[in-house]
């Protein structure tokens, strides 16, 4: 234990000898001076005082004026209310049909030797459609024409006999006369019959020639050359559509009746047929009638329109919008549609007064259309409506109208609402 403490302190007196000859030898200036290390807390608060210097001096809020402030204007869209005429219009969904429609069948029996036009032509009115065997018809014509020859003959042989009868005088009896008499006048009957018949026959005969009821177009061949026609069969040969002019059928509430028959009784009634976006104007017609009754089950009124479709647009079966005119409002009051705004208390609109303030007017609102409403009482003519940015506003808010503000004119035709 004790050898241990003694070499220990020898190493330590060994060590301090070291140093101290390390120290004698080098120069006192050449000393490594130890480094001064600074804590990360004391660079955070730096980092920290120096931004928050740079952010004060860049927005810092401006000193407030003085005076009074000035109220700054809300921009705004506005137009300005304007007297037109505007058409009274209303739309409907309806359906196109054929202006008239025929089923064409064979009225006589026989081989069908001819088809005379193509699937989906045009035909005309007395244009030949088909050609039935006409031999048999032919030949009843012939027989019934020979008939009435041959009574012909029997009735004139008759009339002679009956003049030399009266040439005998009292030679003959009143018995003979009477004969001969009814004789020539049966014969006279007959021949009568025979021209009847000869009528049937020549009927029966030119239905062998089968030609077109009406002028339209055909649609498919339901019958082949060569095959053999009854006048019983229930399909026909051929359907014929006229399509000029055609008929376009639609439906209305029942409350615009009176409004539907006053306009008729102006004059015609112009109708439009539409697209399926209700704006392209497929063809334009005139109201031809009202149905005689209105629908107990949904409360409308059938009502067909006729457009002569000469470009043949119009096709039967096709579902089009209808536009119907029902009047003229002279010098109506209007505004955009964009400017009618639906409070708790009905429809108003924000109106600019000459000091560039708003003011919230109730409306009174009658017919409208997509595109602007006309205002039975709460603007005049001339005055200034907001039609953008009324979200923005309140009563007496100061605005500026943009200089950019477009308008809303409405297009000619514009469905009704």
């Amino acid at each position: 234990m004790r050898d241990a403490m003694a070499a220990g302190e020898r190493t330590a007196n060994f060590s301090d000898d070291v140093v101290a000859r390390r120290n004698a030898a080098e120069p006192r200036g050449s000393r490594a001076k130890p480094r001064r290390r600074f804590s990360p807390f004391l660079l955070l608060l730096l980092a920290l005082a120096v931004a928050g210097g740079v952010y004060w001096a860049r927005f810092r809020p401006e000193p407030a004026p003085k005076g009074p402030v000035a109220p700054v204007a809300v921009p705004i869209s506005a137009e300005a209310v304007k007297a037109r005429d505007v058409p009274v219009q209303l739309t409907a969904i309806g359906s196109i049909q054929a202006a008239n429609t025929v089923v064409v069948r064979s009225r006589v029996d026989g081989e069908l030797r001819k088809v005379a036009f193509q699937e989906g032509q045009m035909v005309k009115e007395g244009d030949l459609l088909a050609l039935i065997d006409p031999r048999p018809f032919q030949a009843a014509l012939d027989q019934a024409t020979a008939t009435k020859a041959q009574h012909e003959a029997q009735r004139a042989n008759a009339q002679r006999d009956l003049i030399r009868t009266n040439k005998l005088g009292a030679y003959a009896t009143g018995q003979q006369r009477d004969t001969q008499m009814a004789q020539v006048d049966q014969l006279t009957a007959q021949i009568a019959g025979d021209e009847a018949a000869i009528e049937n026959a020549r009927t029966q005969l030119s239905y062998t020639r089968i030609t077109a009821p009406l002028t339209g177009r055909t649609g498919f061949r339901l019958v082949d050359q060569g095959n053999i026609v009854h006048a019983s069969d229930q399909n026909g040969l051929v359907t014929i559509a006229q399509l000029q002019p055609i008929a376009g059928i639609f439906t209305l509430p029942e409350r615009y009746l009176a409004d539907v028959q006053q306009a008729m009784k102006a004059g015609p009634v112009e109708v439009w047929a539409l697209q399926q976006d209700a704006k392209t104007e497929i063809a334009q017609g005139t109201l031809a009638l009202i149905d005689n009754s209105v629908d107990p089950t949904t409360g409308t009124i059938r009502l067909k329109a006729m457009f002569p479709n000469e470009d043949n647009k119009l096709w039967p079966g096709e579902f089009v919008n209808v536009r119907i005119q029902t009047g003229v409002l002279k010098d109506a009051i209007t505004i955009p549609a964009t400017a009618v705004l639906q409070g708790q208390d009905g429809p108003y609109a924000y109106v600019v007064n000459p000091d560039n303030k708003v003011e919230p007017r109730p409306l009174k609102t009658g017919y409208s259309t997509e595109q602007f409403y006309v205002v039975q009482e709460g603007v005049k003519v001339g005055e200034t409506v907001v039609t953008g940015g009324q979200y923005r506003l309140t009563a007496g808010t100061l605005v500026a109208i943009n200089k950019d503000n477009g308008s809303s004119q409405p297009p000619e035709h514009q469905a009704a609402k």
